[in-house]
């Protein structure tokens, strides 16, 4: 049984001068379960969580588990490129209530294939809940092969990966390969569809941030066999999704919740604030869409 179907949001940390604005972040918690969002996914890259203490990463897992109260699966990032301090943080989230782990390859150093292999066997042999592995090369300059996490796919908790390589023919070749055995789930906004259309069970997104209830649809109308309605939101939301990446993330996204009155916080270096230019591209396109700012 999949860990979730349909729209995982990778949600932003709300930020305010003293540290995790947590009245917010059960504001926001609060309004994705209304929304129909699938999961919560915290402690990610668009959580911010690589300049937040562990003590605020711990804080901010454990009050999030708390709030949402089992009503959607709680995925905390417990992910390092120390194999150790991700055996320890992910020990952590297992004993406090989380539902699932999403571990990233490990980045700078990178290690091979089987490090990754070996990295991956270490974390998942401490914990009891699913793993699931997060590629995205862009950001850790290392690629997981089809046949690297078809090996992983045979230890029981490593049920999935989150795929953000943006290579169609190397996630076609993991769903061949891993068959049953791997859930697959998008990392990229602009590639859902296509990835379900492989027998992706959904996404991890940073446009459900913003877009949660259609995010949800998306995956829903597909997973309904309304194909040409999927399509269509796919297609609707390609414009703003191309906006909210023509910064580093989540420097748009936390934008884009603040022009939209949401008042999450601003960034933590070394993200800054969006640039003049960058702002009136992605206020142009959600207008477009039809977000009130």
């Amino acid at each position: 049984m999949s860990l979730f179907k349909g729209s995982g949001v990778a949600i932003i940390t709300p930020f305010n001068e003293t540290g995790v604005d947590f009245k917010k972040l059960e504001e926001l918690l609060e309004w994705h379960i209304k929304e129909k969002t699938d999961a919560i996914i915290v402690c990610g890259t668009t959580g911010e969580a690589s300049t937040m203490s562990e003590q605020e990463r711990k804080e901010t897992i454990k009050f999030t588990v708390d709030v949402v109260k089992g009503r959607v699966p709680v995925i905390a990032g417990t992910g390092s490129n120390n194999t150790k301090a991700a055996v320890e943080m992910s020990k952590w989230a297992d004993s406090i209530g989380v539902d699932g782990l999403l571990v990233i390859t490990p980045y700078y150093n990178k290690t091979t294939q089987k490090g990754c292999i070996e990295h991956f066997k270490a974390i998942a042999s401490q914990v009891t809940k699913p793993i699931i592995i997060y590629n995205v090369p862009s950001r850790t300059g290392l690629n997981i092969l089809p046949e690297t996490l078809y090996e992983l796919s045979k230890i029981d908790n490593i049920v999935a990966v989150k795929e953000a390589s943006s290579n169609i023919v190397q996630i076609a070749e993991i769903a061949q390969l891993c068959g049953d055995n791997l859930d697959i789930y998008s990392g990229n906004d602009d590639q859902i569809l296509p990835l379900l259309s492989l027998g992706a069970k959904g996404v991890i997104s940073v446009v459900a941030n913003i877009l949660p209830r259609d995010t949800h649809d998306l995956c829903e109308k597909y997973f309904a066999g309304d194909i040409e309605g999927s399509r269509a939101l796919q297609l609707k939301m390609l414009p703003l999704i191309k906006a909210l990446f023509i910064e580093t993330n989540p420097i748009p996204v936390k934008a884009a919740m603040n022009l939209m009155g949401m008042n999450v916080g601003s960034l933590r270096l070394p993200l800054v604030e969006m640039s003049p230019k960058g702002l009136e591209v992605l206020k142009k396109e959600m207008i477009a869409y039809g977000i009130n700012i």
